[in-house]
């Protein structure tokens, strides 16, 4: 299973791997076969440790010591959620805010499958609070996710979605 990750951690092109769960036994049961626990403990901490963290020291944290790929003027709420299992898949651009308790997944268990996905948000995006993007995903530049909603499909560029799951509400003309 771990080969299948590294494989797909290599290939950029790739957005999404789903990998099928064997055995009676529960998915979750198997996140150590996922990566080494130690990495994830770690992983756990540092994100636990950023959000107590000035802006500026938050950011440099989350690229040097997760690799999380992150673009200039950056703010993210103390209290988001990033994965703790593969943050690296996560890459965001210039001038994006990102607001109170938004959850960035990278894997999803399911009761048959296990998948992991990148996570694209453009530049200039706002997420609004307590929105949950799903594992491999892209949000397009300029777009604005509203408050609470759950992105579970790519999102184009210049455009204000919102809900459960998210919807397109309109085509934006500017940055709101």
């Amino acid at each position: 299973m771990r080969d299948k990750i590294r494989q797909f951690l290599k290939n950029k092109k790739q957005p999404i791997l789903l990998l099928k769960h064997k055995g009676n036994t529960n998915p979750l049961y198997e996140w150590s076969k996922i990566r080494n626990p130690l990495r994830t403990a770690f992983n756990a901490f540092i994100i636990n440790i950023c959000k107590i963290l000035p802006l500026g020291m938050k950011v440099s944290f989350l690229r040097f010591f997760l690799g999380i790929k992150i673009g200039k003027n950056v703010g993210i709420a103390p209290s988001t959620e990033i994965d703790p299992y593969y943050p690296e898949l996560i890459s965001i651009g210039d001038n994006v805010t990102i607001g109170w308790k938004v959850n960035i997944l990278c894997h999803e268990f399911t009761q048959a499958r296990i998948r992991f996905g990148r996570v694209n948000i453009g530049k200039n995006v706002l997420i609004g609070a307590f929105s949950l993007i799903r594992s491999g995903v892209s949000i397009g530049d300029n777009s604005v996710i509203a408050m609470d909603s759950f992105v579970n499909k790519d999102i184009p560029p210049s455009e204000l979605w919102g809900g459960v799951p998210a919807r397109r509400i309109r085509k934006l003309k500017e940055a709101i």
